[in-house]
């Protein structure tokens, strides 16, 4: 009776490893990776945690768009992705919420959600063709790696938002019970990220937050998401108008210095505006980093 009982014991305890293994592995397959590998690293420090990227208006938005700004070059796309994507509808007790859907709505290994900033919508979010073709990758990567993406549109930055948003979250990760959820935020929809970071019940599905040239929020520091270590991603342009840059990075270094080896990143653009880290973050790096946390 007790060989049979280590025996299915030492079977528990393998498939568990084997299990764990796995989740540690996992990353998000290739897409494209050396034309949206940062095109050069000015700097960095903090072990890497902070680095100051090269970027030229003239190289990486007129000589990567066919038009500025509003069409990329074709080599930068693939638009078959468009095949996987459909638009939506989910009833919330804040109303209706629109969104688009591209991936696997159920069983996905990984869900990624783009907030949109004031001004946008569930659009902006699977545009093809604008912000250097950034958002097909993204796509692709999450089709590719049988994954989910999500853009919705954002009611507001207040109390219906952030109702949809938890709606639409608390649906597809229940959908896919396995799959960590990322959510970017770009712009005023930072307001939803770390809103999610002081909702407990969010903060078990939290697999990473991106701040793409968004607010900092000082009552993080106290949030559950704080207390879990979930990853932090800051994208910013150093000449951002809207949000300077300095109180981000001064945000990022305080994250840093009161929880030691705390698992956030800051990448600085250097000459970038407000869209810019929209535009030039690295999806599959940074990703792949949060994911590597787990």
């Amino acid at each position: 009776m007790s060989s049979v009982f280590t025996a299915k014991s030492c079977f528990l305890v393998l498939f568990a490893l084997l299990r764990v293994a796995e989740a540690q592995a996992f990353e998000l397959a290739s897409h494209k990776d050396r034309l949206f590998a940062y095109p050069g690293v000015l700097s960095s420090s903090d072990g890497g945690a902070y680095r100051v990227v090269d970027y030229q208006e003239m190289r990486d938005i007129n000589g990567r768009d066919a038009v500025p700004e509003r069409q990329v070059e074709g080599r930068y796309v693939s638009t078959g992705v468009r095949r996987a994507q459909q638009e939506l509808a989910m009833k919330t007790e804040a109303g209706t919420l629109r969104f688009f859907a591209v991936g696997k709505t159920s069983g996905a290994s990984a869900i990624v959600i783009y907030l949109h900033g004031q001004g946008g919508n569930r659009r902006q979010g699977v545009n093809d063709l604008t912000f250097g073709g950034n958002f097909n990758r993204i796509k692709n990567l999450m089709v590719k790696s049988g994954g989910l993406y999500l853009s919705p549109d954002v009611a507001d930055f207040e109390a219906n938002g952030k109702r949809q948003i938890a709606a639409l979250i608390s649906h597809y990760a229940a959908a896919s019970p396995d799959a960590p959820v990322f959510v970017a935020c770009g712009s005023m929809g930072g307001v939803q990220c770390w809103w999610l970071a002081e909702d407990a019940s969010m903060v078990e599905r939290l697999g990473g937050l991106m701040l793409l040239g968004s607010l900092w929020h000082e009552a993080f520091l106290k949030s559950p998401a704080f207390a879990a270590r979930v990853p932090v991603f800051f994208g910013h342009g150093s000449n951002d108008r809207v949000f300077p840059v300095e109180r981000q990075e001064e945000f990022f270094r305080k994250i840093r210095s009161v929880a030691k080896g705390y698992p956030a990143r800051f990448v600085r653009f250097e000459t970038g505006t407000h869209g810019t880290p929209i535009r030039m973050t690295d999806w599959r790096e940074t990703l792949n980093w949060m994911l590597a946390q787990r």
